[in-house]
């Protein structure tokens, strides 16, 4: 379905359990078979909020250093990688070997969530409500310094976020939405305007924001999907989109070329224990392999 497939067991709060499960659940599932996982190998990490805020600082670094590697080797090898977490800033890991490669890449957020929390502000500390923001370069206050380093990895105008609901919450709490300095589509903006219309859209603006030839990167949480249609994960909230307009966006975003790769994470295995929700996702990502140029 996918040239590479490379498993991330990254869990931002810091233990091995949850949303670190994922990538050997999904292959063992049938999304890929186990012996073709790219799978790469992580500690666990301390749950403790260092100086950035965040939770399991040193797991963050460790882990997109090795995507980075992991993403880079595939890209050069002319594959275009599927990266399967576990936590959303694996997402991080794939900027960063675009950096390297391309000098930097765009971005085609899919989420139910912003995650531009600060991290002093974010209700759990981890990176998880956060990639995003750190991408972008915003709340560096006290990161590692390799990940100073690194950001920001992206500018507003190179991001899309496509199915982002939760602004009712980050009001509640004084966090700032990155609505009107980021372009961003709430799932009924999407459905009003066509879903395939809207994502062809959104590449537009991408391509437009970049210089010729640079190319840009996919990420899909799951948690865009409303809870009727997977409720295997941490934070669902109300609303979000079925399974047929998820496959309808994603394909269409695959079925460029300049897509370089992407990232599909935040399914809990712990929360489908007769694994019902895993099938559901591998029929979703063969559904998309279909639409692949």
């Amino acid at each position: 379905m996918v040239d590479t497939v490379i498993g991330v067991p990254y869990n931002s709060a810091g233990p091995r359990s949850g949303v670190a499960a994922a990538p050997m659940v999904l292959a063992g599932a049938g999304l890929v078979p186990p012996t073709d996982l790219t799978l790469i190998d992580l500690p666990p990490g301390i749950a403790e909020r260092g100086p950035s805020g965040l939770l399991a600082e040193h797991l963050l670094v460790e882990m997109i250093a090795k995507v980075a590697a992991a993403v880079g080797d595939a890209i050069r090898a002319g594959n275009r990688p599927l990266v399967l977490g576990g936590d959303c800033p694996v997402l991080l890991g794939a900027l960063a070997a675009g950096r390297e490669l391309f000098g930097r890449m765009g971005l085609l957020f899919v989420d139910g969530h912003e995650d531009a929390w600060d991290p002093h502000r974010s209700p759990t500390g981890e990176a998880a409500d956060s990639e995003l923001g750190l991408a972008l370069g915003h709340d560096p206050t006290g990161l590692p310094e390799s990940l100073a380093k690194l950001v920001p990895l992206l500018d507003p105008a190179e991001v899309v976020i496509l199915g982002a609901r939760d602004a009712d919450e980050l009001a509640a709490h004084g966090q700032p939405s990155l609505a009107g300095t980021v372009e961003l589509r709430r799932p009924d903006q999407l459905r009003d305007d066509g879903i395939a219309e809207t994502t062809k859209d959104a590449i537009a603006r991408i391509r437009d924001a970049l210089d010729p030839g640079v190319p840009w990167w996919l990420h899909v949480d799951l948690d865009v999907l409303a809870t009727d249609q997977l409720a295997a994960v941490d934070y669902p909230q109300e609303g979000g989109l079925t399974w047929v307009e998820l496959t309808t966006l994603v394909g269409t975003a695959l079925g460029e070329r300049d897509c370089r790769g992407w990232t599909l994470c935040i399914y809990n295995p712990d929360l489908d224990p007769d694994r019902d929700e895993a099938r559901k996702i591998v029929d979703f990502a063969a559904d998309v392999a279909r639409f692949r140029p």
